[in-house]
């Protein structure tokens, strides 16, 4: 990092300065005020694949149990909600810092092609919830074979 600020113009290693000063004040006032993360809407981080047979949804859910997470889906979308409750406060405890989310969540995802809502399977392992959801028939992409004349 030094090698880079000599060949820096002083403005633009100073503005650099104020940056790494605003993430650190930034880090210091999130992980010293529990009450503020505490209501803070949370977006749990969601992968979205598809097969040629499927969509699967994978969604990080650690701490949550099974009664915490409501899965509602359709035939162009699912909703994954739920809620990541506080631990109580014991007298005589003190936090110096809190990083973990906490709070209500919903997390929506539409397909571009139909699913069929009857047949979607979830599981939950190790904090992670994985939602497998098989494509309508009429819905996949069917490949058309090019006759070739010579």
């Amino acid at each position: 990092m030094r090698e880079m600020r000599e060949w820096l113009p002083r403005e633009v290693s100073s503005i650099l300065d104020e940056f790494r000063r605003l993430d650190r004040l930034l880090k210091d006032f999130w992980g010293t005020h529990p009450e503020v993360m505490s209501e803070i809407e949370w977006r749990p981080a969601m992968d979205l694949e598809e097969t040629d047979d499927d969509y699967i949804v994978q969604v990080e859910l650690p701490g949550l149990r099974k009664e915490d997470i409501e899965i509602s889906v359709s035939e162009d979308h699912l909703t994954i909600k739920g809620e990541r409750k506080r631990e109580k406060e014991e007298k005589g405890k003190r936090y110096h810092r809190i990083e973990r989310w906490y709070g209500k969540f919903e997390r929506t995802v539409r397909f571009p092609t139909k699913v069929d809502p009857n047949k979607a399977k979830a599981e939950y392992k190790a904090g992670v919830l994985r939602v497998t959801l098989p494509k309508l028939e009429k819905a996949k992409p069917h490949r058309i074979e090019i006759k070739v004349e010579e």
